[in-house]
């Protein structure tokens, strides 16, 4: 009777688990992804979870957003699966820098990342992220504050959808 009423209960969890995600993929897919932006610079603290916690951020496919509109929360997400790319790159491809400059390497790929996003930002019709409006060394301090996930956290049993690399990104060990 108890194995019974144990596997009773792991199917009722089981269930509610699926009814849970389908929801949420459906708010997602109707209100767009929750993406948490933008992505802090790199540095000490956190680059051991962007190395090693990468498969466990959320990447944004194109399916993740609803059939029209959302072209800011688009952008947005492209920026993300553009970063992730670039900081396998950095962290773990065939070139990948010394470990003595990893952190070097990942800092150019975010801000490369996030001009390119300012660059798309100001090439549509609709109102630009506020920090693209700054240059130089205010847009990486604006870029690097009210962080939603600053230390680069994983979501536990996520694993990100396999994303084709992102091209455009090479690392310069001589600005380092």
């Amino acid at each position: 009777m108890t194995s019974a009423t144990g596997l009773m209960g792991f199917w009722i969890t089981a269930l509610i688990i699926l009814v849970a995600t389908v929801a949420e993929a459906q708010t997602n897919r109707a209100n767009g992804p929750n993406i948490p932006f933008p992505p802090a610079c790199p540095n000490m603290r956190n680059l051991n979870n962007i190395c090693k916690e990468g498969q466990k951020r959320p990447r944004y496919p194109e399916k993740s957003f609803p059939p029209s509109g959302s072209s800011d929360l688009r952008r947005r997400g492209k920026a993300i699966n553009r970063l992730e790319s670039w900081y396998n790159v950095c962290c773990h491809g065939q070139n990948a820098p010394p470990e003595s400059q990893i952190l070097c390497c990942t800092k150019q790929a975010w801000k490369q990342a996030l001009s390119q996003f300012c660059v798309e930002e100001y090439s549509t019709m609709s109102s630009v992220y506020e920090c693209c409006q700054y240059k130089d060394v205010a847009r990486w301090t604006c870029f690097d504050s009210e962080l939603p996930n600053p230390d680069y956290n994983g979501k536990p049993l996520y694993t990100a959808p396999l994303m084709p690399q992102e091209p455009g990104f090479t690392f310069n060990s001589n600005a380092c």
